[in-house]
């Protein structure tokens, strides 16, 4: 018998989904899970859902989770990402734009869920200065420790238009668009993404290919919230900037590149992760794997896994496990000349990693 590629790390599995594609996951501070389901041409019967005794619930309830045209401010459209805050909050990132399409007007918003009423508390919608017609919202972390209310940061993954970390404050939900552009934002244009040994290119019927292009993505906050980690998802690079220096709009957006600071290469990433100790958990969705890096700078891998198809959002529990999203994303149909290579289920996966989640307040 030859010698075989070695895959390691005792991953567990939380959940199985049989219906549509999923991408958020969070585990809130007493041990609820929330998943979201974007709207990219799946049969998607709610875009929010929490999984109750192996079941999946529309989140906060069904009408939410029905676009209602008539108030769009109160309906969830397509969510990317749902974060449990530690402190009794669910958030719910919604893109708006279901396929990728162009952002409804006054439909991308981020959503503040009450864990203990299930209610929407508070709703923050965008001006047409920071979600531009390109945006796709992707992800965000918080910090309740600066200003009145904290503050939040998103990343703009737009695969056709200028990449952007945009910085909300809670407090008046004023909000604007920082490192708009940037390299450290923007996809690399050299990276060449191999995934399953394939090169990963848009390829649509007839022919016609181009190359795979999403600005900032993954996204982690230090425990004490002073630096924000990010990356694109066409890049293997690691970034990261002074939370303050991102909220001082004295700084101009075209001196902000200054406090960026460059970590290596990481892998290519879609989620990213802080634990309390500020460890950044990241996947590496072209080798199967999760890496951890420390606040040293040096990486390691955690867990190397054939399972592991295409790592998508992570979220730290208080039972200190890692839990991330399995999706398959790389086999969807624009990336195989209109084919759906995917293979249900898709999964919730995790991994003991004994830290707690970075706090955020």
């Amino acid at each position: 018998m030859l010698p075989t590629e070695e895959y390691f790390g005792k991953l567990e599995l939380v959940y199985s989904f049989f219906g549509a594609m999923p991408t958020g996951v969070s585990v809130s501070e007493t041990g609820r899970i929330f998943v979201c389901f974007p709207r990219w041409g799946d049969d998607v019967k709610f875009t929010v859902a929490e999984i109750v005794g192996g079941q999946l619930k529309p989140y906060p309830n069904l009408e939410t989770n029905l676009m209602n045209p008539s108030n769009i401010t109160m309906s969830f459209i397509s969510v990317q990402s749902v974060i449990a805050d530690g402190r009794g909050t669910l958030w719910v990132l919604d893109t708006a734009a279901p396929n990728f399409s162009e952002p409804i007007k006054g439909g991308a918003k981020l959503v503040a869920v009450d864990l203990k009423t299930n209610t929407i508390r508070k709703v923050y919608t965008f001006a047409e200065n920071v979600v531009l017609p390109t945006t796709y919202l992707n992800d965000v972390r918080f910090d309740f420790r600066v200003g009145q209310s904290g503050y939040a940061y998103i990343t703009d993954s737009s695969s056709r238009g200028p990449g952007a970390i945009i910085v909300v404050n809670l407090e008046n939900g004023n909000a604007f668009r920082r490192l708009h552009g940037a390299n450290s934002t923007s996809p690399d244009p050299f990276f060449l993404p191999k995934v399953e040994g394939k090169i990963l290119l848009n390829r649509i019927p007839y022919g016609t290919t181009s190359p795979f292009r999403l600005a900032s993505d993954g996204i982690a906050i230090s425990p004490d919230g002073r630096i924000l980690f990010f990356c694109p998802l066409s890049s293997r690079h690691l970034y990261s900037i002074s939370t303050e220096a991102l909220r001082d709009i004295r700084i101009p957006d075209s001196n902000l590149h200054d406090y960026v600071r460059y970590w290596g290469e990481k892998g290519a990433s879609d989620g990213m992760i802080t634990d309390a100790k500020g460890n950044v958990y990241a996947g590496d969705y072209e080798h199967n794997s999760i890496r951890k890096i420390l606040p040293n700078g040096i990486m390691a891998t955690i867990a190397h896994d054939p399972r592991i198809l295409w790592p998508d959002t992570f979220s730290i529990g208080p039972d200190q496990y890692l839990y991330f999203i399995v999706n398959q994303l790389h086999r969807q149909a624009r990336f195989h000349y209109g084919k759906d290579l995917r293979q249900k289920p898709y999964s919730l996966l995790r991994i003991k990693i004994d830290e707690f989640p970075a706090p955020t307040f």
